[in-house]
């Protein structure tokens, strides 16, 4: 005789809770990770056009809200961003937190930090 193989219901449903919750975790997730990845791509390309003798602070972050506001980034501000003159290059860098809801009362807390230096 042979004996049974396979998973049972009780696995099943357990497996299917699993799986539903990284799903959704994934899909919480996934725009605060692209709106990071597009602004450390704003951030690489404001540091990159801009000359260190002629460009100025506030030009610097006037020019990367208006990228933000192309790329649609409403976490950063030009406000928010780290601006210094470094070796004949600008460096930029921000830190922010960023707060997911999840469930009920239940949020995921994310901190990012970007910098055009390529930390």
């Amino acid at each position: 005789m042979q004996a049974q193989k396979g998973m049972s219901l009780i696995g099943l449903l357990l497996t299917g809770v699993i799986l539903g919750a990284v799903f959704l975790l994934g899909m919480k997730t996934v725009p605060a990770i692209n709106e990071f990845a597009a602004i450390k791509r704003v951030i690489q390309a404001v540091a990159d056009n801009a000359d260190p003798s002629k460009s100025t602070v506030p030009g610097l972050r006037r020019d990367f809200d208006t990228r933000a506001s192309i790329d649609d980034i409403t976490s950063v501000r030009g406000a928010d961003l780290n601006i210094t003159k470094r070796g004949g290059s600008v460096e930029i860098s921000v830190a922010y937190a960023r707060r997911i809801p999840v469930v009920a009362n239940v949020s995921l807390l994310i901190d990012f930090e970007a910098s055009s230096a390529g930390n």
